[in-house]
C-alpha cells in the first residue's frame, strides 16, 4: 500500500527510461563487437557450444582454487572452469571438476603431472579421477532452432494477449517490444561481465521471458480495469494510477527473488552461478521494464493511436488511395451531370410556362409593410396584380403560399366535405331536412 500514497508521475519518466535501457543496450553492443575483435565470438561461448576437456579429479587431501589455477598454468591451460564436489566425509575440498576449452589430446600426462604438483604432498587418486573430451553439443543448427521457437513463442503470446485484451494490438506489441528489450539487456550485461554462455543460460533467457510476460500482463489488466472505473479521465492519468497500485505487488515478488538468486549466486557453484547471475540480470531488467517502460509505453502508442484518428478525420481533402481518388472522381462527374439535367429540366418548365396560355401559373406577391416586419411576419399576399399604391410586391412561389395557408379560402371554395355512413347491416338514408337544416336563429334550451 506504499506506493499508492505516492505522487509519482511514472508516466512523465518514459524518456529517461528509454534513454537508461538503450545506453545499456549499446554498452552490451559494443562489448559484443570487442569480443568479436578479439576472440572471434561475440559471446564467451561454454563447452556446450565449443566443446572442450572435462575433468574430474580427487586429491588425497584439500586443495584450494588457487593451487589448481597456478598447477593448470604450467600446462597452458587459462580458461578453466573450476567447481567443487562434495562426498560425506571429506575433509577440505579434495574433489574438483574442471572445464576448459582446451582439447587435451591423447595425451594426459602433462594434465596429471600439474596436479599432482598443485600442493604439497598431496597427490591425485588416479582411481578416483578421469579426463573426458566433450563435443559441441549445441551445434549451430541448434542455436537456429532454438532463434526459431522463440520468434513462435513471442508471436503466439502477442496473438494471445491481444486477444486477451479485447483484440488490443498495443498491449500485444508492447509486451513484444519489452521481451525483446529484455533479452537484449540481458545479453548485452552478460558480455560487458564476461561470463560463460552454455544450455544453463538460454534456460535462464526462457524463464526471464516467462517472469516478465507475467509481470507485464498485471499491470496491463489494472490499466483495462481501471480504464472502466475511471471512465473520462485522461488516458496517461489511468496508466499512471494503475501502475501505482500494482508496485507494490511488483517490487515485493521482485526483492522475494532477487534474495534467492544472490544466496545462490553467493553459495552455489560456477554452473549455478552463470545460471543465478543470467536469472538475476533478466529478472532486475523485467522488473524495471515491467513498471518503468511497458505501462507508460501504452499510454504512448494510445496517444499516437489517437492523434492519428483525429488527423484522419480533420484530412479528409486529400484521398489516401487510388480507388478513393477514382471514387471521388466519379461521384464530381455524377454530381455535375446531375446538376446539369436540373438546369435543364428547369429550362425546359421555364419555357413551357411561358407557352402555356395565360402566361403560367398564378404567382402571390408578399406586400412590403412599413417599418420593419415583425418577427414571423407573412405579410399581406394577393394575386399577381398591379399595385394601385405603387408599393413593391415582393414574388412567392404558389407552393410557399400553399404551405403557409395564404390560399386556403380559395382551397375550400373548391372542394367540398364529403361525409359517408358505412353502416354494420344497412345503410340508412339520412333524411333531407337533417342534411339541410333550416336557417335561422339558434334557440337554446336553458
Amino acid at each position: 500500500m506504499f506506493f499508492r500514497r505516492l505522487n509519482w508521475n511514472v508516466v512523465g519518466w518514459f524518456n529517461i527510461v528509454s534513454w537508461i535501457s538503450y545506453a545499456v543496450i549499446a554498452l552490451g553492443i559494443a562489448s559484443m563487437i570487442f569480443h568479436y575483435v578479439q576472440t572471434g565470438s561475440a559471446l564467451r561461448l561454454g563447452l556446450s557450444f565449443t566443446g572442450g576437456t572435462d575433468i574430474t579429479v580427487h586429491f588425497t587431501g584439500s586443495v584450494t582454487q588457487e593451487q589448481l589455477k597456478e598447477a593448470l598454468g604450467t600446462v597452458h591451460i587459462t580458461d578453466e572452469q573450476l567447481n567443487t564436489l562434495s562426498v560425506p566425509g571429506d575433509v577440505g575440498t579434495p574433489r574438483w571438476t574442471i572445464q576448459t576449452q582446451t582439447d587435451v589430446g591423447n595425451d594426459s600426462s602433462p594434465v596429471w603431472n600439474a596436479l599432482n604438483a598443485a600442493a604439497p604432498g598431496i597427490h591425485v587418486d588416479r582411481n578416483a579421477s578421469q579426463i573426458s573430451t566433450v563435443g559441441a553439443s549445441l551445434s549451430q543448427e541448434y542455436l537456429l532452432n532454438a532463434i526459431k521457437a522463440l520468434v513462435i513463442a513471442i508471436a503466439i503470446q502477442f496473438l494471445y494477449i491481444a486477444f486477451r485484451f479485447g483484440w488490443n494490438y498495443i498491449f500485444g506489441l508492447v509486451t513484444v517490444i519489452a521481451l525483446v528489450r529484455d533479452s537484449a539487456m540481458m545479453i548485452g550485461i552478460y558480455s560487458i561481465a564476461g561470463r560463460r554462455v552454455d544450455d544453463a543460460f538460454l534456460a535462464a533467457v526462457l524463464t526471464v521471458i516467462g517472469y516478465s510476460v507475467m509481470d507485464t500482463i498485471v499491470i496491463l489488466d489494472r490499466i483495462r480495469e481501471n480504464g472502466k472505473l475511471m471512465a473520462g479521465e485522461p488516458y496517461e492519468k489511468i496508466v499512471n494510477t494503475s501502475i501505482l497500485q500494482t508496485m507494490t505487488r511488483s517490487v515485493n515478488t521482485l526483492a522475494t527473488v532477487i534474495i534467492t538468486l544472490v544466496a545462490l549466486l553467493a553459495l552455489g557453484g560456477a554452473s549455478l552461478q552463470n545460471f543465478a547471475f543470467a536469472l538475476l540480470v533478466g529478472i532486475c531488467s523485467g522488473g524495471y521494464h515491467s513498471i518503468f517502460y511497458s505501462a507508460p509505453l501504452v499510454a504512448r502508442l494510445q496517444q499516437r493511436s489517437r492523434n492519428r484518428s483525429r488527423a484522419a478525420a480533420i484530412d479528409t481533402s486529400v484521398p489516401r488511395t487510388v480507388a478513393e481518388a477514382r471514387a471521388r472522381v466519379a461521384s464530381s462527374a455524377e454530381r455535375a451531370a446531375i446538376s446539369a439535367a436540373r438546369k435543364a429540366r428547369r429550362e425546359r418548365d421555364r419555357q413551357a410556362a411561358a407557352n402555356r396560355p395565360g402566361g403560367g401559373p398564378a404567382r402571390y406577391k408578399r406586400r412590403r409593410t412599413e417599418g420593419p416586419a415583425p418577427s414571423g411576419a407573412v405579410g399581406t399576399v394577393e394575386p399577381d396584380l398591379d399595385d394601385d399604391r405603387g408599393e413593391y410586391l415582393e414574388p412567392i412561389d404558389p407552393l410557399d403560399a400553399q404551405q403557409a395557408g395564404l390560399h386556403d379560402e380559395a382551397y375550400e371554395l373548391g372542394h367540398e366535405a364529403i361525409s359517408l355512413n358505412l353502416g354494420d347491416e344497412e345503410s340508412v338514408e339520412p333524411h333531407p331536412a337533417a342534411e339541410h337544416p333550416p336557417h335561422g336563429p339558434e334557440t337554446h334550451n336553458p
